[in-house]
């Protein structure tokens, strides 16, 4: 895992859950750059951003789905 400044993903495409509604409340968004997946606190879009490997965001997701620890 690398941990970046948003700027360096800044022209990715950035999308958050359509329940995660208007509210400002907790969320993420992700963006796809190249060939990682990126992942940011959406009321912070110039803070950091975490890259994930394919690999890696697809095993972290399908733990989350199991209950297991990210």
């Amino acid at each position: 895992m690398h941990v970046q400044r948003a700027t360096d993903v800044a022209n990715a495409r950035w999308r958050k859950s359509a329940r995660s509604g208007d509210t400002g409340g907790s969320c993420v968004e992700v963006a796809e750059p190249s060939d990682a997946l990126a992942v940011r606190d959406s009321k912070d879009p110039d803070g950091p951003a975490l890259l994930f490997g394919r690999k890696a965001w697809s095993s972290f997701v399908a733990n989350l789905r199991h209950g297991l620890p990210g």
